[in-house]
């Protein structure tokens, strides 16, 4: 069995088509973004032994909870804290300080955190949904400033680590991404019609050192940043994964020629 990596840019569809490859394929495990992941840790703590009993002693009433979403791997406890509903203030972001992204890793870091973990992991038959570019491909660009080239040649290395015979990338590539992010910012509102995705994505994009060099900013920032990311992401396909990579145009592909791929 496959495991299945189903990458793309923000509204591409890559929540849908993990779900109707879930249906389809019942007997594959599926990891969404925020859930405790054999690779991806997006969403998630990644603690020390003393950061976590900080934590549980610090949020007594709720301290079952933590324990439930927590896996212990090797000497850190991974918390996938987004799962916890909590009148606790400050709850989340308070956790949201021990995640890798954002910056708050250094870069040789976050490298080795990335690479043991893929190197650990001969798991088959998973769906895993962004775990293998979008956190990573970000990070590497808006916060720890790579080149392309840069970047290119840590997922080199990081190929090294990957058992190939059980990867698949589906990748869910859309030409016109300026359209596509019209749409996303239209449909993720709330009931009031207020453009929360997009007005998050803007705030966090200006927060960025990458962003705050280049001068971007609003609309057209965010379309110049997808287009950069999925220009890095689709030559990692050309130069890296090669044919363990399959590119499908977002939202008008054929489930069946999908799973004939898997057969």
């Amino acid at each position: 069995m496959k495991n299945i990596f189903i990458e793309g840019i923000q509204g591409s569809g890559k929540s849908t088509l993990i779900q109707r490859l879930s249906e389809a394929l019942p007997e594959y495990h599926r990891y969404a973004e925020g859930d405790i992941s054999p690779v991806e840790l997006a969403w998630c703590t990644y603690m020390t032994e003393p950061q976590y009993q900080e934590t549980l002693a610090k949020y007594p009433d709720i301290q079952e909870e933590i324990r439930k979403w927590t896996a212990v791997e090797g000497e850190r406890y991974i918390v996938a804290y987004t799962r916890i509903i909590t009148d606790y203030p400050g709850f989340h972001k308070d956790l949201e300080q021990y995640e890798i992204y954002n910056g708050r890793r250094s870069l040789e870091e976050l490298k080795e955190i990335v690479l043991r973990r893929y190197e650990a992991f001969h798991g088959q038959g998973n769906l895993f949904e962004c775990a293998f570019f979008q956190n990573i491909v970000e990070d590497m660009i808006l916060f720890h400033l790579l080149s392309d080239d840069e970047i290119v040649a840590f997922y080199k290395e990081l190929w090294e680590k990957v058992d190939k015979e059980r990867f698949l990338m589906l990748y869910l590539d859309n030409e016109d991404i300026a359209e596509n992010v019209r749409i996303i910012r239209e449909e993720r509102c709330d009931q009031q019609g207020n453009q929360l995705w997009y007005q998050l994505m803007v705030e966090y994009l200006k927060s960025c050192p990458y962003a705050k060099e280049h001068d971007l900013k609003d609309f057209e920032g965010m379309v110049a940043h997808f287009e950069h990311r999925r220009a890095v992401e689709k030559r990692i396909i050309k130069e890296v994964l090669e044919e363990h990579a399959v590119i499908l145009t977002a939202k008008k592909y054929d489930i069946e020629e999908i799973l004939e791929y898997l057969a």
